[in-house]
């Protein structure tokens, strides 16, 4: 049979079972029936675990079909320096720090300790501990249990053949043992799921942990976006209005007709029109910023972020593509759960084999109190059993059939988490470099609609262009600096992504305190007397 992995809980009760057996009468007999039970019981039925090998593609050097350039490119704007990608460095555990933002590095540690979301996952996760232990200790240990009682009967005449009947005192103290011989490994199987579900688990809370970590970085970013989008239409909104200032003076001259007036004051209303939208959703970043932090929206102390007090990194770590699979939490925890559906395969298939079962009891019975543990009151028992189904309707290879597809379902979504891994490493790193180049143009073209507005803004006043022409530059400028600030910001967004693609760099992490929140009131469970 093959042999399950190693089990020291398993491997020590066996050794204790044998040095045990070994200092009494008679071992060679006794010892050698011992010993191929303890020989039977080390194997296992249904597949042993490996990890699933990653695709060919995975073990090269590259995460997209062409190689990626060495440096991005630059563009002379804010936001725009050239980054450097790193090939093999390491991911830093505080990622977020590499943005070198003093109130965005508070804000996460804050939130880290009061999150509800990461509370929920570590709860989750010393669930699936305790379920773990409650079963190796059921499962892998003999039941070991102590039984004390009085009973006050009357018997009846012809028990007793006394006339009326006789009052009857009974006293019994036993201790009894009941073990099942794990002869095929269907129990170890269940205790190798469990100890699966807690991996899973483990990693469902390092992906929490991730997930909340780049929601609160992005969530800054398009905060200090929208920031800088409204400072940018509130630039150009003072620029039109200067500009209907001079149109106006130019009307009241005689010099234009009232028709220019009209349209510049219907431009300087359609700019204006823009900013309740941005408005709107910068108050609605602002919320959704404050729940992932664990606050309410109306609580204050939430700090605000503009582009101005984030840096770009110019040096970008990327771990090379064989290590992607170990470093994303979603993927450990999906093989996770694989490992859990092939021992649940193994259980189905131990469920085809008999069962054995092992009990034994010792105690002592008598009519008289003192005489509980004196004279002749001593007994005894042991005993085994064995069950092996016979017909069920062909139930359990039904089981076991559908034990098969659950880990087919668990291979199939575990391809299919390694394969969305590697597709957002190689939507983050074309995006680094194609926005990189985006900004680069956008910032040539906002440079160059800036410089046709003031020429034309020059020539208009001095009668030389009509107003349509300025018109035009007016709204070229208004649609190039609105693109800028958005260009801008993708660059950050662009490299917290492609942090949170690589796996965030948790392993290089400690022990990751448990977040607490307070619960309502008499949510709180009472404290239960402490049991074995």
């Amino acid at each position: 049979m093959p042999h399950q992995e190693n089990n020291a809980l398993e491997d020590h009760l066996s050794s204790s079972r044998a040095a045990i057996a070994r200092r009494r009468p008679g071992w060679p007999a006794h010892g050698a029936v011992l010993g191929a039970a303890l020989f039977l019981s080390a194997c296992a039925v249904g597949p042993d675990f490996a990890t699933p090998d990653l695709p060919a593609a995975a073990k090269g050097a590259d995460y997209t079909p062409a190689p990626m350039p060495p440096r991005t490119a630059q563009a002379p704007v804010p936001g725009g320096q050239s980054q450097e990608l790193l090939a093999g460095r390491d991911i830093p555990a505080q990622w977020w720090e590499v943005f070198r933002s003093e109130p965005l590095d508070q804000l996460i540690r804050a939130s880290l300790a009061q999150s509800p979301t990461l509370a929920s996952a570590q709860a989750a996760l010393r669930e699936a501990e305790a379920t773990y232990e409650a079963k190796s200790g059921n499962l892998l240990w003999p039941q070991v249990s102590a039984q004390l009682g009085a009973q006050r009967e009357r018997a009846s005449q012809v028990t007793t053949q006394v006339p009326g009947g006789q009052l009857l005192s009974l006293y019994n103290a036993s201790i009894n043992v009941s073990y099942n011989l794990d002869v095929f490994g269907g129990a170890r199987r269940q205790v190798e799921g469990a100890q699966a579900a807690v991996e899973a688990q483990r990693y469902q809370v390092e992906a929490v942990y991730l997930t909340l970590t780049a929601n609160l970085v992005t969530t800054a970013i398009r905060e200090a976006s929208l920031r800088a989008q409204l400072q940018a239409t509130r630039e150009v909104l003072q620029a039109q209005r200067e500009q209907l200032s001079v149109i106006e003076k130019q009307f009241d001259t005689g010099a234009i007709p009232k028709s220019i007036v009209l349209q510049q004051r219907t431009q300087v209303a359609q700019t204006q029109a823009t900013l309740p939208p941005i408005e709107k959703s910068l108050a609605q970043t602002r919320h959704q910023l404050a729940v992932f932090a664990g606050r309410l929206p109306s609580e204050a102390g939430l700090p605000e972020f503009d582009l101005s007090s984030l840096t770009l990194p110019q040096a970008v770590p990327l771990s090379l593509p064989s290590e992607l699979a170990r470093q994303r939490p979603d993927v450990r925890a999906s093989e996770a759960q694989l490992h859990q559906a092939s021992a649940a395969v193994g259980v189905a298939t131990a469920n085809l084999y008999p069962q054995i079962q092992l009990s034994g009891s010792y105690g002592n019975s008598a009519t008289r109190a003192r005489d509980l543990f004196s004279g002749p009151t001593t007994l005894w028992s042991v005993g085994a059993g064995l069950t092996q189904p016979l017909f069920n309707g062909g139930a359990l290879r039904a089981q076991k059939r559908a034990a098969e597809a659950a880990y087919d379902s668990a291979a199939a979504q575990y391809r299919n988490t390694v394969l969305g891994a590697f597709q957002n490493v190689a939507d983050a790193l074309r995006a680094l470099e194609l926005d990189a180049t985006a900004l680069q143009t956008q910032a040539t073209a906002e440079s160059l609609a800036r410089q046709s507005l003031d020429l034309t803004t020059t020539q208009f006043r001095a009668g030389a262009v009509s107003y349509v022409q300025l018109l035009t530059a007016q709204q070229a400028w208004l649609q190039t600096h609105t693109a800028l600030v958005q260009a801008q910001a993708a660059r950050y967004a662009d490299t917290a992504a492609l942090f949170q693609a690589l796996g965030g760099g948790w392993w290089n992490r400690g022990e990751l305190a448990n977040a607490s929140i307070a619960p309502a009131a008499g949510a709180t469970p009472a404290a239960a007397p402490a049991q074995n």
